[in-house]
């Protein structure tokens, strides 16, 4: 039987990490929504 799900989490971080966010104009933004939601967790 399968794994559900399959994520690499080297990928993961590359791509929702953190820093990736804050790279970007629109990473930025998605911190700052997240931010304002009260998210745990803004990032992988």
């Amino acid at each position: 039987m399968k794994r559900t799900l399959r994520g690499s989490k080297t990928k993961a971080k590359k791509d929702r990490g953190f820093l990736s966010r804050m790279s970007t104009q629109a990473g930025r933004k998605v911190l700052r929504k997240r931010r304002a939601k009260g998210r745990y967790k803004l990032s992988v």
